[in-house]
């Protein structure tokens, strides 16, 4: 997807998920400044991007993991000034499936990209692991949260937007 955003200019998130400081996510953490939600988010984010890993084209019967390393990645836009609310921007708010959960109706353009989070190489193991233990941590299994955890506990990299074609150089 990154490449796709680099190649053509734009991206379209799968099934327009996206992860955004939304109305939910502030009433859930009454406490927490813009800075803090917006981890919050990111970390959704980078949680979520652990099933993109490991989905299976379809075209190849092989998961995305043979093609590329094992890498989480976020991306950061500027969807629309003055915060995420129903109907701005082609966004709809989904507090049904978490707090930072958001449909886009639209694509996602370079020139709106702030900035893209990435593991790096050291994540790689920890993620392939909760690649696998995703699906039961999800369903309670102690051992596969602990395992997701291990790949959470990575903190992603910072790229500047016009830093992505070297990004994807290196990978």
């Amino acid at each position: 997807m990154l490449q796709q955003l680099v190649d053509d200019g734009s991206l379209r998130p799968v099934n327009g998920t996206a992860f955004a400081v939304t109305p939910t996510l502030r009433e859930a953490y009454s406490d927490g400044d813009d800075d803090e939600l917006a981890d919050v988010a990111l970390r959704e984010a980078a949680l979520a991007s652990l099933r993109l890993i490991g989905f299976d084209s379809g075209e190849t019967g092989e998961a995305a993991t043979k093609e590329l390393p094992a890498r989480r990645a976020v991306l950061e836009a500027d969807m629309e000034e003055g915060g995420v609310e129903e109907g701005v921007a082609g966004i709809t708010l989904r507090p049904d499936l978490d707090d930072a959960v958001v449909r886009l109706a639209g694509e996602v353009r370079l020139n709106q990209v702030i900035a893209a989070y990435v593991d790096n190489e050291a994540a790689e193991s920890a993620v392939l692991a909760a690649v696998e233990a995703i699906d039961a941590a999800d369903l309670g299994d102690e051992d596969a949260e602990l395992t997701v955890g291990d790949a959470q506990d990575h903190d992603l990299a910072w790229y500047a937007p016009q830093e992505l074609q070297f990004l994807l150089d290196l990978l």
